[in-house]
């Protein structure tokens, strides 16, 4: 691919800044613990590395707007992209982006701080969709689908009014599959997350760098990185929630069989249309005029070897 990013394994695991975080761990020789620190370190560059190059997700020129929620999944994005930007063959630069919401008691100079220490270019963008989000959910009601919606819009505008030509997105791979199941058994559809998405509309393009990384390694790297975690009391906070349950179940899952969510992800990357039953997606009504044209080729391939 022209201009698609790709990175030599060697850039991928190379030193940078971030390996000279100080690591402590309780229990654990120092030197032990900077060692399994820069294992994990270099394993979620070259899980993002050969994401971004599998996908095609960054190319020359590019203006990579990072949503940035506070979370360690979002945290871990801009950290490794901006290890792996020190060493790629092409040239791209980082926007940081976070949506303050106007959530009751959000802590709004975290982010700011944060940001200006790392010197990373940010925006700040006020909405205040907490309260339409409260107003418009019934009780008792999930306020997800609402909530993703409204953010989605505000970040899909503000990406055009600077100048972004992609969006990237901190999920990873048990959100794919989260949702893969949550689609599977609410939604009566077999859909997940693509690793990298036009919008609907064909303004944006959305990357998702984290596809191939574990919720653990990330979870794990975060708390190594001491970063500043705030937590969202509007979504994880409430009862009933379909998304815990199914990750709570694939939990299970990889707990009794080791692998298996490693399995499923590799399913989604590797789907076989003319053994599912989408009509739109496969031509069944064309099979026996294919079957007929192959017939008539073998019948062609002897009557052409007797000759």
């Amino acid at each position: 691919m022209q201009d698609a990013l790709n990175f030599d394994p060697r850039s991928i695991d190379s030193r940078s800044p971030c390996d000279e975080k100080p690591v402590t761990r309780d229990g654990l020789d120092p030197g032990k613990s900077r060692s399994e620190f820069n294992k994990l370190q270099k394993r979620l560059r070259r899980q993002v590395g050969h994401a971004i190059i599998d996908y095609d997700m960054i190319r020359e020129g590019d203006r990579v707007m990072v949503c940035l929620s506070g979370g360690k999944d979002s945290y871990t994005l801009l950290e490794i992209l901006r290890n792996l930007q020190r060493n790629a063959p092409v040239s791209f630069s980082l926007v940081a982006v976070n949506m303050d919401q106007k959530q009751p008691g959000f802590p709004e100079h975290v982010l700011p701080e944060y940001l200006e220490g790392i010197g990373a270019e940010y925006h700040i963008l006020e909405r205040d969709t907490y309260t339409v989000v409260k107003e418009k959910t019934p009780e008792g009601k999930t306020t997800c689908a609402l909530c993703s919606r409204l953010r989605r819009g505000s970040l899909y505008g503000f990406a055009q009014d600077i100048g972004a030509t992609k969006i990237a997105l901190g999920h990873h791979r048990e959100d794919i599959l989260e949702t893969l199941f949550l689609n599977l058994f609410f939604g009566g559809s077999l859909k997940a997350m693509p690793p990298k998405l036009l919008s609907d509309d064909g303004r944006n393009i959305v990357i998702r760098p984290l596809a191939y990384c574990r919720e653990a390694d990330i979870a794990e790297f975060a708390r190594l990185m001491e970063f500043p975690i705030i937590p969202c009391n509007l979504c994880g906070s409430q009862p009933n929630l379909q998304r815990q349950v199914v990750k709570e179940m694939l939990a299970e899952w990889e707990k009794a069989h080791p692998g298996r969510l490693e399995s499923m992800f590799k399913a989604v990357t590797q789907v076989a249309p003319s053994q599912l039953a989408d009509r739109d997606l496969f031509d069944f009504a064309g099979l026996e005029d294919k079957q007929a044209r192959m017939q008539a080729d073998r019948i062609d391939i002897v009557n052409a070897l007797k000759h």
